[in-house]
């Protein structure tokens, strides 16, 4: 079954190696296949990844893409291990996103990974408020 994909006008999307920018008119796509997609909303470029847990998000972008987790398997350990230890109350999204990666699903694990940045978010806001981390 093939993934509808509609783009707004100059909307990108990377698909297997590719970036695809539509023109400016709105498109459907069809896409058939194993080639890993990603929306313009969903890529975090590296000017972006400038918090721990985006740089997180940015590795498992990477090995979503390549296709080869296992390149960037120790970066990757080696970030999780300083957020687990600066913020312990991260460890379950952690545990969650490592598992889908030693599971090979690495979408899942992006997927996964947005809710851990979203989560650092909440966590500096409070932070920044003074109140305690949940």
């Amino acid at each position: 079954m093939a993934l509808k994909v509609e783009l707004k006008p100059g909307e990108r999307i990377i698909i297997g190696q590719s970036v695809v920018t539509n023109g400016d008119h709105r498109a459907r796509l069809l896409i058939d296949g194993e080639a890993p997609i990603l929306r313009e909303k969903d890529i975090m470029t590296v000017s972006e990844a400038d918090t721990p847990c985006k740089r997180i998000y940015l590795i498992v972008q990477l090995m979503y893409l390549t296709g080869n987790p296992q390149k960037q398997q120790e970066l990757y350990l080696e970030l999780v291990d300083e957020v687990v230890k600066a913020a312990p109350s991260t460890l379950p999204h952690v545990e969650t996103i490592s598992a889908h990666i030693a599971a090979n699903a690495i979408y899942k694990a992006l997927k996964e990974t947005r809710a851990l940045v979203a989560y650092e978010t909440e966590l500096m806001a409070q932070a920044r408020a003074g109140t305690p981390a949940p």
